[in-house]
């Protein structure tokens, strides 16, 4: 009974320590910000991440339809954008914790929406009244729109627009 006791409190030391070596993965804890000033500044925003990690390494870029544009550090600051761009935010972030690496990678579509820059995707893409449907056979009406639906005069250069139902960019 002794050996059995010995036996199962050695597995279950083993088990423990494993446990404990098993790192801790903070991607999906991991979150940014952005606020619009003169320019557009990013940040990472660490405060849900459970482990402090040994040491981590930020790489942002962030492109307009003109150019992309890098930057390092927890927070970076981006002075080529403004609030009528439709940007791409990513960041790569390198966490180092009892040495494992993880890295962390990340790349989203914004517009400003007049207050704060907003996921590309969060935003309707369909108007209501778009579509005429007639026998069957779907006909797009000539108009060409914003991306929050308001009706343009001509084609945005370097922005994107809704035209005939499909989402456009011309450079």
């Amino acid at each position: 009974m002794k050996k059995l006791l010995l036996v199962v409190l050695v597995l279950f030391g083993l088990q423990t320590q494993a446990q404990q070596a098993t790192p801790y993965f903070c991607c999906d804890s991991i979150t940014y910000w952005t606020d619009q000033g003169q320019g557009l500044f990013v940040g990472l925003d660490t405060t849900g991440i459970i482990h402090n990690p040994d040491s981590m390494i930020v790489s942002w870029q962030v492109c307009n339809a003109n150019m992309c544009y890098v930057g390092d550090g927890i927070s970076a600051f981006f002075g080529q954008i403004v609030t009528t761009d439709t940007i791409k935010v990513g960041y790569d972030v390198y966490l180092y914790e009892n040495g494992v690496l993880e890295i962390c990678s990340m790349e989203e579509w914004l517009v400003f929406n007049g207050t704060n820059w907003v996921l590309l995707n969060m935003i309707p893409t369909s108007l209501p009244g778009f579509v005429i449907e007639e026998d069957g056979v779907r006909w797009w009406n000539d108009k060409i729109y914003d991306l929050q639906g308001r009706e343009l005069r001509e084609i945005p250069v370097g922005k994107m627009y809704i035209r005939e139902g499909k989402l456009h960019i011309t450079r």
